[in-house]
């Protein structure tokens, strides 16, 4: 029985737009939005135990109990009843709180890692009906690539989208996720697109290589208005191409035609940024497990 699996990575993702399209009875908003992975990730280790302990090192953001691979870890356990435990160890990259789903991939490749680990030989929706008591982005990263979302983002649909480049920086600024849906100001009527308008959206930008975006992030106007920083980064990236917050921030993207432009595009940042140059994946790294 393997007792080790080393470097698996947790990909982070951009919302190419994120529509607001209602708010359930429940107080969680209906939402529409185009969610793609990227070559950002952070790298997870995991290390067979087998005395039931779950134990976390490496790079950690907040309480050990409340991280997200630790939960995926302990739910599963739970749900499974196995008597084994793991070691995990994270080396992250995807900054906190920037809207670009770092721990909710943790948590995806938590689950994957440990249902091959523990031998559990589940059927990946079975740990996707598992990923959505974690995270509305979680069952996401468990999917094959990128996708069109619905509900509060566990409505999926494979989405073929052409690959690209991007201009990515983070304003060192850590956004509330629960802030910017609670506010006021916040738009919730957007007008839903059906899969057809989706299809032909994608179609369109499949023919003209286009470096366009499309639709709106409709959290965006809300955090800018409560984030200096996020308006700074919009602007910064608006002189390169169009540009757009992703998630509920606070990190900013812009399409860009080449990675010599992407990498131009975040150079010179200011002190404390973080920038890089990335490119979507066509398949999420651990899709063929």
């Amino acid at each position: 029985m393997s007792r080790l699996f080393l470097g698996l990575p947790a990909p982070a993702k951009l919302n190419l737009f994120l529509h607001v399209i209602g708010r359930r009875p429940d107080g969680y908003h209906e939402l529409q939005s185009l969610m793609v992975p990227i070559s950002l990730a952070d790298t997870l280790d995991f290390e067979l135990r087998d005395d039931g302990v779950i134990a976390r090192s490496g790079d950690v953001i907040g309480e050990v109990e409340r991280d997200l691979c630790v939960r995926a870890a302990r739910l599963l356990q739970q749900e499974s009843g196995t008597a084994w435990g793991v070691d995990i160890a994270v080396e992250k990259r995807i900054p906190a709180g920037s809207g670009l789903g770092g721990g909710s991939s943790d948590a995806a490749t938590t689950l994957l890692a440990l249902n091959r680990l523990w031998r559990l030989n589940w059927p990946r929706e079975r740990l996707a009906a598992l990923a959505l008591r974690l995270g509305a982005d979680v069952p996401f990263f468990l999917g094959r690539g990128a996708a069109f979302a619905e509900g509060v983002g566990e409505r999926l649909t494979a989405a073929d989208w052409p690959p690209g480049w991007y201009a990515l920086i983070y304003p060192q600024v850590a956004v509330s996720t629960a802030e910017i849906f609670s506010a006021p100001d916040l738009t919730r009527a957007t007008n839903a697109l059906t899969i057809t308008a989706f299809s032909a959206l994608r179609d369109n930008a499949a023919r003209s290589g286009s470096t366009a975006l499309i639709g709106a992030n409709d959290l965006e106007p809300v955090a800018v208005r409560r984030y200096p920083g996020i308006a700074e980064a919009v602007a910064h990236l608006s002189r390169f191409g169009p540009a757009r917050m992703t998630g509920s921030g606070s990190a900013v993207f812009a399409p860009m035609p080449s990675q010599a432009a992407a990498q131009d595009a975040v150079k010179d940042l200011p002190p404390g940024w973080q920038g890089w140059a990335v490119k979507s994946l066509p398949e999420l790294p651990l899709a063929a497990w």
